[in-house]
């Protein structure tokens, strides 16, 4: 294993650990994320649409932070924070309306169960998102 890291590139060992620090943050935003939408959804009887409007609002805050500090820590410069956070909340609208459609999918057109969304928000989506916020956020 040590020889398989030392013959990678310094670009490719920072992105290797990024994408590690990303799927561990990532993961405890998107499973929140998730649980968020559901209970939302689910016990406070708010339309899933809506439902996921609300806690993608407050989860973009928490996320930009986040993957900020952590994620991206010591990738591409740092200057322009109104310009790179309005490329974080650009991406972050494209994984919005990717989950948009997933739930308008699976529980409007499917007439699924309001969780069944939250696989694909957990399984799919933080890819598209990852490759998003690396090459147009945090460049």
């Amino acid at each position: 294993m040590q020889d398989k890291w030392e013959n990678l590139s310094e670009d490719q060992r920072g992105t290797v650990i990024q994408l590690a620090r990303y799927a561990i943050a990532g993961m405890i935003i998107t499973i929140l994320f998730a649980f968020a939408y559901w209970a939302l959804a689910t016990w406070g009887g708010v339309d899933p649409n809506l439902s996921l409007a609300i806690v993608f609002v407050i989860f973009s805050a928490i996320s930009f932070v986040v993957h900020g500090r952590f994620s991206f820590a010591g990738h591409g410069g740092r200057d322009r924070p109104v310009q790179r956070g309005t490329k974080f909340f650009i991406v972050n609208i494209a994984g919005f309306l990717l989950n948009q459609f997933w739930v308008w999918l699976l529980v409007k057109e499917m007439g699924g169960a309001n969780w069944w969304p939250t696989v694909p928000f957990v399984l799919v989506t933080p890819w598209v998102t990852f490759a998003l916020h690396r090459r147009f956020v945090y460049n």
